[in-house]
């Protein structure tokens, strides 16, 4: 009779425990993260030539890092203390951001301390920016040295070797920063030509921000995260995907000579990315500067051309799924682990691996460099120059075998750890593991 009486009071708490008990098992699932990520990659997929930059956005300048610092203290503090807002320094402002070291500095450079402005870089390596006004308009040009920080040593810099062999005079001192760093790496240069500030910032992301500053709703800022994951991938596409003149679709390189571009002149973020970049052209099975015969980078900043290779890339899991684009937290250097790989593909997952544990996936024990999910599935496979040692980690998230590195040179993983082995006996391991599959290797 008593529960009769108060089974309607009951029925909120049933509710509400089989609430709980619904949370624990999701928590605890080893679908948890996959169900934490359905509203990403579920949104509508709405193709690359649609402009997703608001209305009330466009139109609006580029106004500069202060003025978000107001309203967004803490990300503003937390991105300011990142490697991006360091890619370009003002040696006036602080001598110290100056890496190299000029008393072995070559006979034959053709700059000197007190000439450099800006320095771009630090990290790997440091450029350094020298005043060349172009067409009375400021502007730079590069030192013909560059300082190696991971081996401590000046190498010889040639611009037209890096971009564009056949497009520019065989002469740093005629080839203007305006066509090939500024883009990237001062904010605002990309979309409207104007050094608004050096270094990466907020708005080289959430684009031109001066009617948000006046009235700041979110309908008049772009936010990449609200959008489909794919697109929304292009605010870091725009320099972290290696390309060539957009113009290059109609034009010959004969035809830019002297005023081709390296960035994607024109684009704010927001709007179609393909409108305004011609990606690097890779040519399968085929080895030259820019990748290996696979799609794998030979070079840095090429995380882009290869991660548009992979699984993940297709299924919507984003560039700042993984990377926090504030702090810039997990990095090569710095990385956050195995555990975060994991807190995707957990053991039993549908998102595998889908073996009984990790030593069955592996072969290898636990804690060990081979049953590393970083060292397995992204090798060091690129350089940042070409005297650096390989610190550079591959963004295509496949396994890369022993008969790649036959076929174009490039590294695998087994090789990587194995030095002292052949490529034919890290081929014939597999063998022996069953690890022979449908792909071409």
């Amino acid at each position: 009779m008593f529960f009769y009486k108060n089974k309607k009071s009951l029925i909120p708490l049933i509710i509400i425990l089989i609430t709980f008990i619904a949370i624990a098992v999701i928590y605890f699932s080893p679908i948890k993260q996959l169900l934490m990520f359905l509203p990403q990659i579920t949104k509508e997929r709405v193709g690359t030539f649609t402009n997703l930059q608001p209305e009330d956005q466009k139109g609006a300048i580029y106004v500069g890092s202060s003025n978000c610092k107001e309203c967004h203290q803490e990300i503003y503090d937390i991105q300011s203390a990142s490697m991006h807002t360091k890619m370009i320094q003002d040696v006036k402002k602080d001598p110290s951001v100056i890496v190299g070291d000029f008393n072995i500095l070559p006979e034959d450079a053709d700059f000197e301390l007190i000439n450099i402005v800006y320095t771009i870089g630090s990290k790997f390596k440091q450029r350094y920016m020298l005043r060349k006004d172009r067409d009375g308009k400021e502007n730079y040009r590069i030192g013909n040295y560059q300082w190696n920080s991971e081996n401590s040593s000046w190498q010889s810099y040639s611009v037209f070797k890096d971009w564009y062999h056949d497009a520019w005079p065989e002469d740093n001192n005629q080839i203007p920063t305006s066509h090939t760093c500024d883009g990237c790496h001062f904010t605002g240069y990309m979309g409207n030509q104007i050094r608004v500030e050096p270094g990466i910032h907020c708005e080289n992301c959430h684009g031109p921000a001066s009617k948000h500053v006046e009235d700041d709703v979110k309908e008049n800022i772009y936010v990449a995260t609200r959008h489909d994951p794919i697109r929304s991938m292009e605010v870091c596409l725009q320099c972290h995907m290696r390309n060539v003149d957009k113009r290059l679709d109609s034009l010959t390189i004969k035809d830019l000579y002297n005023r081709i571009k390296d960035y994607a002149d024109g684009f704010e973020p927001g709007m179609s990315l393909t409108k305004y970049k011609k990606t690097m052209p890779y040519q399968p099975g085929v080895n030259d500067s820019k990748f290996y015969g696979d799609g794998v980078g030979v070079k840095n900043r090429m995380q882009g051309n290869e991660y548009v290779q992979s699984t993940m890339y297709k299924h919507g899991i984003t560039c700042m799924n993984c990377h926090d684009p504030h702090s810039l937290d997990n990095t090569a250097q710095n990385s956050r682990g195995d555990e975060f790989c994991m807190s995707c593909h957990k053991m039993g997952s549908p998102l595998g691996p889908h073996q009984s544990s990790l030593v069955a996936h592996t072969k290898h024990e636990l804690n060990s460099t081979g049953s590393s999910c970083i060292e397995c599935h992204m090798p060091k496979t690129g350089k940042h120059t070409g005297k650096s040692p390989y610190t550079v980690r591959t963004h295509v998230f496949r396994f890369i075998y022993p008969k790649e590195s036959m076929e174009y040179g490039v590294n695998n993983a087994c090789n990587n750890c194995h030095e002292d082995k052949s490529l034919e006996w890290s081929d014939n391991k597999l063998t022996e593991w069953g690890m022979t599959t449908w792909e071409r290797y």
